[in-house]
């Protein structure tokens, strides 16, 4: 038995990184300084998007999204239940309605088929929020056919999959959150995730006046381009240049600023991100060529181009009782995620034919996923799942 617990997710930090954060606090910058633009542009270039814009964490993006796209009362949104709250209550904060989705099993994603259904039943409906649950990405393509049918927006949540792809109709990679399909996509460093900040998160996309919006909301509605002053307070008189000092709130916009010492270690864990990608692919392999014959597994993460494996799942027989053996011997794993119309404060709201999500959060389990993930540690993961069956 290892000495440590094997968790599900860990961040990994090294002495670059380190060393990029104590240099941002002897900088005269702790906050809205050059690190913030920097970050903003290297990760934008990274996901092959126009525009990028830093926040505080990920749950803030979605909410920015949503109050950009205009999501107001009356309006409904259709999201995957098997996904984190917050996928979902971004919505609810602007006054919307979600109507949760169920997921493909195969993938567990986004079910295209049942997405169209709820368009063809439902009015009203705006928009898509559309999750790369686990790292694996959603097709894109194929969703924005049906959005731009019924002139639905669609925010990605990629979250979980910054370098991660799909390949399009065309043959050409399309890389999670490059705008070329959504409207606008969302990230989160979180530091389970592939790149952690502590906190914080990312927006990117092709459209300028989204992202001009989403600038001026994030910054508490507050603007200092006087290229885009209205003067309309009266204080000064016509024709006359505004001051230095000036500045207008336009909007009622928040506080969801990310901090330049968070966005310096964000530009260094950056910097290994694609070396991270391919430890957890090679992570994954094992995973999938141990498990892919085993009678007890109804279903499992795969090894799969263009996944970039936030999470591997398998879905087991006695899954409870697996996870609890598993506790016993140092490996902590996590279940992602109980659906979100089950929550207490969705419960009692509508929700349409989601079988395949109830089927699947009796079964499903996250096993260990993360670049620094010891081979012994992760064979040792993989002999007591076997043992555990086998017994």
């Amino acid at each position: 038995m290892p000495q440590n617990i094997i968790p599900y997710g860990k961040q990994s930090i090294d002495q670059d990184d380190v060393e990029a954060v104590i240099s941002t606090l002897k900088s005269d910058f702790l906050t809205q300084g050059p690190k913030i633009a920097e970050f903003e542009q290297v990760f934008s270039d990274y996901v092959d998007a126009d525009y990028g814009i830093a926040v505080n964490n990920g749950t803030s993006a979605l909410h920015l999204c949503a109050l950009a796209l205009g999501v107001k009362p009356g309006d409904k949104v259709v999201c995957p239940t098997i996904t984190f709250a917050a996928s979902a209550n971004c919505i609810e904060y602007c006054g919307g309605e979600v109507i949760f989705c169920d997921i493909d099993p195969n993938t567990y994603l986004i079910d295209l088929n049942h997405v169209e259904q709820l368009f063809k039943e439902h009015e009203n409906i705006k928009g898509i929020v559309s999750v790369d649950f686990a790292g694996r990405p959603v097709n894109l393509e194929s969703l924005r056919k049906i959005a731009d049918e019924y002139g639905a927006w669609i925010i990605q949540d990629s979250c979980h999959s910054p370098g991660g792809f799909f390949i399009d109709s065309s043959g050409l990679k399309q890389k999670c959150g490059n705008g070329y399909y959504a409207d606008l996509a969302i990230f989160s460093f979180h530091p389970v995730k592939h790149i952690a900040c502590g906190e914080g998160g990312m927006i990117t996309t092709r459209n300028k006046a989204l992202a001009d919006k989403i600038n001026l909301l994030r910054t508490h509605g507050i603007t200092k381009d006087k290229k885009l002053f209205s003067y309309s307070s009266g204080f000064f008189q016509e024709n006359q240049q505004a001051p230095l000092w000036y500045y207008e709130m336009q909007n009622l916009g928040y506080n969801y600023r990310l901090t330049d010492f968070q966005a310096a270690l964000g530009i260094s864990q950056l910097s290994k991100a694609d070396k991270g990608i391919e430890k957890r692919t090679r992570i994954a392999k094992t995973y999938y060529e141990a498990f892919q014959n085993k009678k007890w597994i109804k279903g499992q993460s795969g090894y799969i181009e263009g996944h970039a494996y936030h999470l591997y799942v398998i879905e087991v027989e006695k899954r409870d009782e697996l996870y609890l053996y598993l506790r016993e011997n140092n490996i902590h794993c996590q279940i992602h995620y109980f659906p979100v119309h089950l929550m207490p404060y969705y419960f009692n709201k509508k929700s349409f034919n989601l079988i395949s999500s109830q089927e699947y959060i009796k079964n499903c389990i996250s096993i260990a996923m993360f670049p620094t993930l010891a081979e012994y540690d992760q064979n040792y993961l993989i002999n007591r799942i076997n043992h555990f069956y086998e017994k």
